[in-house]
């Protein structure tokens, strides 16, 4: 009782000095406290303040990595009370230190800690909020400088990680201050449900993660950070779900740039420097989208053209052939100039993805290495994609017909994950159902193509995997009608026993086969 009687007669004094002393003594006095705790105490203390100057006006990008930073360390573990927030455009619970409570962190085994700050201006409805690092005074030129870079580096990645991300497209107002709408980015697709092979889903997994990780390389050998991917097969392979699955393993941004939108060149450079770090800019189906393949000769029938009409001096109409046609629309030159030339440059660690139905068709200078760097060729699902994709829309990993599916794949009768995923979805209430209707579906593509695929009197059943991939819905009379590529019709009324005769044959062969893998599961 004495103690606690002495230190309120304590109080009071101090009470009563604070109303005696002038203002300018006691914050003499306050200072001389502070320096002389500051020269006792182990412990150095650095204040990153949220704005910069006195004036209130730059944001302190410290200060806002600092707060990301005790996000990604989760701060709930080490600190008593934390003000919980969610923005509307995402649905991550973000932790903020709440005033005056203190964060410990550690670092190359020394023990630090976060204070956050927060006082009010006299006479304002203002507030200073700041943090406060703690950290031990002997090794703080040591500590400093690399524990800031830790913190700046996990805050952005986790600002990366757990940012809302955008699908963008151009709106045709390139040159505009923004030539993008968004909207956001929610697709499902992931490396874990793609049907893809596992070899070629790791090479591109890993070869993401390097080119994420790459910077300083990049810098090194003295290349833009970026990577160009193309992406070529039939319709129904998964090109689109592939892009989206790379785009949510980067947590990268998409811009999918329509070229039929753009007016000239000028506008496809401004939509490139429009874009951010860190993201993906796709350009599907580059064959279609524009006539950037007949530029070159275009350019050589105009230059021919030109000439010509010069030499019989028709200066009039020689005028028209001279004008620059390439005004007013985007060329060949312009988008090589916006993949892989000087405006390429202008940011970094982007994507360019190019995506195309019929590879033949696109100009070979679009696609050789240093534009689109990886090149991915997509078709038809083999025995592990068909697995993945059973397993998504079914939640079934084994299937007492899979053996049935491989021996259908093996003859040729592989279907594209777009074919599989409707026939898998439509009969998603029965996998036996569901199962069996892909089987039918194989067995109808083994048998059209052994129909249509020989026409030399025999069929047999290894070269069935060498006939070509055709559609389901393709009807079998335009293949008998193509004299260019099954031989033409007469050849086929012919040869019509021989035909009906292999039909026979293979079908009790086709049997035969289900027959003998339902033996060996003991069915």
């Amino acid at each position: 009782m004495e103690i606690l009687s002495q230190l309120w007669s304590l109080l009071g004094l101090l009470t009563v000095l604070q109303n005696i002393l002038p203002t300018q003594l006691l914050s003499l006095l306050h200072s001389f406290y502070e320096s002389l705790q500051d020269f006792f105490s182990p412990f150095a203390y650095f204040e990153i303040p949220e704005f910069n100057g006195y004036c209130g006006v730059d944001v302190n990008d410290l200060y806002r990595h600092v707060n990301l930073y005790l996000n990604s360390v989760n701060p709930s573990s080490s600190c008593r009370r934390l003000t919980l927030s969610r923005s509307k455009s995402s649905n991550r619970i973000a932790f903020t230190v709440a005033p005056n409570h203190t964060v410990h962190d550690t670092f190359n085994g020394h023990s630090l800690s976060w204070t956050h700050h927060l006082e009010t201006v006299q006479d304002s409805i203002e507030e200073k909020r700041s943090f406060t690092l703690k950290l031990p005074k002997r090794h703080r030129l040591a500590l400093l400088s690399p524990y800031l870079q830790h913190v700046t580096t996990k805050a952005e990645e986790f600002e990366r990680v757990s940012r809302e991300r955008r699908l963008f497209t151009n709106n045709g107002h390139g040159s505009y201050e923004s030539g993008w709408s968004s909207v956001p980015f929610r697709h499902p697709s992931t490396f874990e449900t793609l049907a893809l092979e596992p070899d070629l889903k790791k090479q591109l997994m890993d070869d993401l993660k390097a080119f994420s990780e790459g910077k300083e390389f990049y810098q090194q050998i003295g290349r833009a950070w970026k990577r160009g991917y193309l992406l070529h097969g039939p319709p129904g392979s998964g090109k689109s779900s592939l892009i989206a699955a790379m785009a949510n393993f980067l947590c990268y941004d998409v811009y999918d740039l329509e070229l039929s939108k753009v007016s000239d060149n000028s506008e496809l450079r401004a939509l490139l420097i429009q874009t951010q770090n860190r993201s993906i800019i796709v350009i599907e189906d580059i064959d279609c989208s524009i006539d950037l393949t007949g530029d070159r000769l275009m350019k050589t029938r105009r230059e021919s053209l030109v000439h010509k009409k010069s030499r019989r001096n028709d200066n009039h109409r020689g005028i028209v052939y001279n004008g620059d046609e390439d005004n007013g629309r985007v060329t060949l030159s312009g988008l090589l100039n916006f993949t892989d030339g000087l405006w390429s440059c202008c940011g970094e660690e982007r994507v360019i993805i190019f995506t195309t139905n019929h590879m033949d068709n696109v100009d070979p200078a679009l696609i050789r290495c240093g534009r689109m760097d990886v090149h991915v060729s997509l078709g038809t699902c083999g025995m592990h994609a068909f697995k993945a994709l059973v397993n998504n829309y079914l939640g079934l990993d084994s299937h007492v017909s899979f053996d049935v599916v491989e021996s259908c794949i093996r003859s040729g009768g592989a279907l594209t994950p777009a074919q599989i995923g409707e026939i898998l979805l439509k009969n998603r209430r029965d996998a036996d159902v569901a199962v069996k209707a892909v089987i039918s579906a194989m067995q109808a593509k083994i048998l059209d193509g052994a129909e249509g695929g020989d026409h030399h009197g025999s069929c047999e059943y290894d070269d069935l995997a060498k006939t070509p991939d055709r559609s389901l819905t393709e009807s079998p009379e335009n293949w008998a009608g193509s004299p260019e590529k099954f031989g033409g019709k007469k050849r086929k009324e012919q040869g019509s026993n021989c035909s009906w005769e292999r039909k026979v044959n293979f079908i009790v062969r086709l049997k035969s086969l289900t027959k003998s893998d339902s033996g060996r599961r003991g069915v």
